[in-house]
Order: structure tokens, then C-alpha cells, then sequence
């Protein structure tokens, strides 16, 4: 699909995704079944390593006070769309910490998680310089209007993912390095990220924009 051919995605079309979109309890439990049933070796082996990832983040984070205040002053239902696969890394080290942050919230943070290859028009609407990059989230508010976009991960780790990927010597194992700067970096640079979507969020207007399309 080119760019011209990517179809301008409707409020309407916004609410079919969250509807269909699961929460992160129901994903986790999906995925410990493509774990048992998944026929590709290495893709149940990613499944593996995530799980683990997750795991590791649920029991190891917590959300800073800082972050967790700004949270707990929302006033404004936030939906976090967002696009995700269980064989993904980056969702696995990210995932948690959305869901963290959510739960702060007392609702105000709906989190919907759909996957990728069943969404490809939601997909090739976001797309991280021409690539299928996930996870994707888009933040939209009460009435559907997008209010905020961030993926496919924390920019710092971008950068170094793009460093090592450009260095033969390192373009093969970039991937173990990137998982080393998430467990060295303790989800501070996400946590950053999500103030600044969360910052969106409340200053943003949900009836100053409620208009049907």
C-alpha cells in the first residue's frame, strides 16, 4: 500500500478498533496460548523471551510520583489504542508500563490493544517512517479525536537501535543491546514520553472539538 492509497481512518472507524480491541489481561492470556499452539519455533521462542519481559517489568516497575500525580489529575476519558503482536520486544518491555500508568487513572486511561496483522489499515495509517513498526499508540480522547501518537519505541532507544543497525559489526545483535538499555533504563525515558502524551491529554478539549465525520 503507498501513501496515497492509505485510507484517512473515521471517528467511526476509531470506535470499530476499540470495540474489538481487548484489555491487557485478555492479551496476556492469548498469548500464553500462541505460545502452546503458534507452528513457527522461532516466533514461540520471541513469545517466550516476552513473557518473561513482561513478567519482569510487572514485578519490577513502578510508576514515578511525578507521572502518577499527573495521571491522577485527569479529567478528560483518554482511549490508548494501541497496535501490538505477542512476538514483539519492544511491546513486551513497553506493554507493562502502559498498563501501569492506566490503572492509575480510575478509568479515566482506557487501554485496547489490537494486533497488527488482523489491522492493516489501522497499521498503514501509522506507520514509523514507511515501516510497520509496533507497538503504536494512538491517544485519542471522548469524542475520538486523536490527541496524541507514540511508538514504536522510547526515541532514545530509536536512536540507539538505528546506531547499531547502521555498524556491521553490530547490525546482527542489535537486538541484545536494545534489551539491555531497557533493563538499564528502568522505563525512565518511556516514562518521560508518557507524561508528555498525558500532558495532551488534559490540556486538550473534548467538547471544543466534538464534531460527527
Amino acid at each position: 500500500m503507498t501513501a496515497t492509497e492509505i485510507k484517512t481512518l473515521r471517528k467511526s472507524d476509531y470506535q470499530s478498533y476499540l470495540q474489538k480491541g481487548i484489555g491487557y489481561d485478555k492479551y496476556k492470556r492469548q498469548m500464553a496460548e500462541d505460545l502452546l499452539y503458534n507452528a513457527d519455533p522461532q516466533i514461540k521462542e520471541y513469545i517466550n523471551l516476552n513473557q518473561h519481559r513482561m513478567s519482569r517489568v510487572e514485578k519490577t516497575y513502578t510508576v514515578n510520583e511525578t507521572l502518577a500525580q499527573q495521571v491522577k489529575k485527569l479529567t478528560h476519558k483518554t482511549h490508548w489504542l494501541v497496535i501490538t503482536e505477542h512476538w514483539c520486544g519492544d511491546a513486551a518491555q513497553t506493554l507493562p508500563a502502559f498498563h501501569k500508568v492506566a490503572e492509575l487513572s480510575h478509568g479515566m486511561i482506557e487501554m485496547k490493544l489490537v494486533y497488527r496483522d488482523e489491522n492493516p489499515e489501522l497499521m498503514d495509517a501509522y506507520l514509523t517512517v514507511e515501516s510497520r513498526s509496533i507497538p503504536k499508540l494512538i491517544q485519542l480522547d471522548a469524542h475520538l479525536n486523536v490527541t496524541g501518537i507514540w511508538g514504536s519505541r522510547p526515541t532514545e532507544a530509536q536512536k540507539l537501535v538505528k546506531e547499531l543497525k547502521s555498524n556491521p559489526a553490530t547490525a546482527a545483535t542489535y537486538s541484545i543491546e536494545l534489551h539491555k538499555w531497557y533493563a538499564q533504563n528502568k522505563q525512565q525515558a518511556l516514562e518521560s514520553e508518557i507524561a508528555k502524551l498525558i500532558h495532551r491529554a488534559s490540556i486538550f478539549c473534548p467538547d471544543c472539538f466534538n464534531k460527527t465525520n
